[in-house]
């Protein structure tokens, strides 16, 4: 019969290992989803974080993680002292200052403006100022400096 495929492979070749490696990484980081591109491979793995679990679909949830009564308890707390902070739009990693050994963007009791840069998210190798929706002083700075950051996590806290 010979080779009818015109030089494409009829079924990609999953290579479960890595699978398993990064379903180990999310749980270690804390992430929702980590995306590998290799050529014209993709591999993508997510899950749902466990508050938005009851809404959200996700390629590996654990079956706990969709129970919805763990959901209300974390929605019925807010921390108080993070009413006002700015939060991260994306999944990424966060970095204080523009370049390592350059002085942070924002530090405690500094006043800003809106539109001044708190903090940079990167993901995909795209770095996306986070700015101050609103004048006012920095009155906490949530976050390390390269660190995971998931959406809608508080980042800087400013009134």
């Amino acid at each position: 019969m010979g080779d009818d495929n015109n030089g494409r492979e009829t079924a990609m070749a999953i290579d479960t290992a890595l699978v398993r490696e990064l379903a180990e990484l999310l749980g270690e980081t804390g992430l929702t989803e980590i995306e590998v591109e290799d050529g014209e491979r993709k591999i993508r793995v997510s899950r749902a974080a466990a508050p938005a679990a009851a809404s959200s679909p996700a390629f590996f949830a654990p079956p706990a993680a969709t129970h919805a009564p763990p959901a209300p308890a974390a929605a019925s707390a807010p921390d108080p002292e993070h009413a006002n902070a700015v939060k991260s739009p994306m999944v990424g990693t966060v970095y204080l200052s523009a370049e390592p050994g350059s002085a942070p963007f924002v530090s405690v009791g500094q006043a800003v403006a809106a539109g001044d840069t708190l903090v940079i998210v990167e993901a995909m190798k795209v770095m996306n100022p986070i700015t101050a929706d609103k004048a006012g002083t920095v009155k906490a700075v949530l976050v390390e400096n390269a660190q995971p950051v998931e959406y809608d996590q508080p980042l800087v806290v400013v009134a």
